[in-house]
């Protein structure tokens, strides 16, 4: 089985920063992609940046130029570098990863974490 565990959420003031964390753990044997999304109160789960294992990364419109998406392999941790933060950017925020488990080769699951919020108003 496999753990998402998520921090680094808060209440920030517009213009402010936050950097989100999301360390996996288990039996894992690899990770392909790995993501943070998003989901405002009343509004469907969005996507809002994805890195793959060779280091490519996709962002939403909406927050390209001031949100940063980064792993470290080693640690399998994801990280997104939110700077510039607008109220509008106010979500639980969830990480997730697809997972190659050392039990289960060949086949990779989805995994989500618990979600982090963060809120940003004056």
């Amino acid at each position: 089985q496999v753990q998402l565990v998520e921090s680094g959420g808060d209440l920030v003031q517009p213009g402010g920063s936050l950097r989100l964390s999301c360390a996996a753990s288990g039996s894992i044997f690899s990770i392909n992609a790995m993501g943070w999304y998003r989901q405002a109160q009343g509004k469907q789960r969005e996507l809002v940046a994805l890195v793959t294992s060779g280091g490519r990364t996709d962002y939403a419109d909406s927050v390209k130029g001031r949100f940063t998406i980064s792993r470290d392999n080693a640690k399998n941790t994801v990280y997104l570098q939110m700077n510039s933060l607008k109220p509008e950017d106010t979500a639980v925020y969830y990480c997730n990863c697809n997972v190659q488990e050392t039990r289960r080769l060949g086949v990779f699951f989805s995994y989500w974490g618990q979600g982090t919020q963060v809120t940003v108003s004056s």
